[in-house]
């Protein structure tokens, strides 16, 4: 099973600095105390702290060439600033970035660390941090009231990565626990962005007439399509926006598209 990122190891860090770098201004733009509506437990803070808890667990993973899980609770700093602020939790966000970035730095793509995945690289933590960052970066901006955007590369490689980590044999035992009939004969979906140059090939055809996912980029007819600007294409297959939205368009069986958005998930 492979993992592979559309993206140089450089590039992913530079692209972690990037996005948390956005998340804090979306987060600057809102009030702390108000509800996502993606994440109904949390407030904007809590969103904060799980962003920012996320980088330094991965970043201390990576730094020490972790060969086991890492309880959160022992890495400095990892729950969050002694005083949560505006100030103190922006600047405990950008340094667990700046932490997490250049350890995956000093490390490379290929050094040996655990991670919950089959594949056990730093490079896995580098390409999982950007996407966990664009998703609650999405949620932020919600709850903010500020746009969101991503860019093409990075939007692609997101859906991409979550197709894949969609295939791992552990997603599909998932499915098969919760007993609902997902997968059958004639079964599929594709996904279309119309906004992006023929170059990236922002279109996956999700095959699910056997017994678990199959997925590969390209264009061809489906059960059901889902087409519209790749942000908003992101978002809906995230389920940070509804299918129903007016941004995008569902071609075909929706209820399969729907059925999709509710339990392709691992929570």
């Amino acid at each position: 099973m492979t993992l592979d990122g559309s993206l140089t190891h450089e590039r992913y860090g530079a692209e972690l600095l990037a996005e948390t770098d956005a998340l804090r201004a979306a987060l600057r733009a809102g009030d702390l105390a108000a509800t996502v509506p993606t994440c109904p437990d949390w407030s904007l803070a809590d969103l904060a702290l799980h962003v920012g808890g996320a980088h330094r667990w991965a970043g201390a993973l990576v730094a020490v060439r972790a060969t086991e899980n890492i309880d959160p609770a022992g890495i400095p700093g990892a729950t969050g600033p002694d005083d949560v602020t505006p100030d103190t939790l922006d600047a405990w966000l950008a340094d667990g970035a700046d932490l997490a970035v250049r350890a995956l730095r000093e490390a490379g793509p290929g050094t040996a660390v655990w991670t919950w995945s089959p594949v056990h690289t730093a490079g896995f933590w580098a390409r999982r941090m950007v996407h966990e960052t664009v998703i609650h970066r999405a949620d932020a901006a919600l709850a903010a009231g500020v746009p969101f955007e991503v860019g093409p590369e990075v939007a692609a490689d997101c859906v991409e990565e979550w197709l894949q980590l969609c295939a791992l044999p552990a997603f599909a035992e998932h499915l098969a626990a919760k007993g609902e009939p997902l997968f059958g004969p004639g079964r599929s979906i594709h996904l279309h962005a119309t906004d992006t140059p023929p170059e990236l090939n922002a279109e996956w055809f999700l095959d699910l007439s056997g017994d678990r996912l199959l997925h590969r980029r390209g264009h061809e007819k489906a059960t059901v399509a889902l087409r519209g600007p790749l942000t908003e294409v992101l978002r809906v297959f995230y389920r940070r926006l509804p299918a129903d939205s007016e941004l995008v368009d569902v071609v075909g069986d929706r209820a399969l598209l729907d059925q999709w958005l509710e339990y392709a998930t691992f929570g």
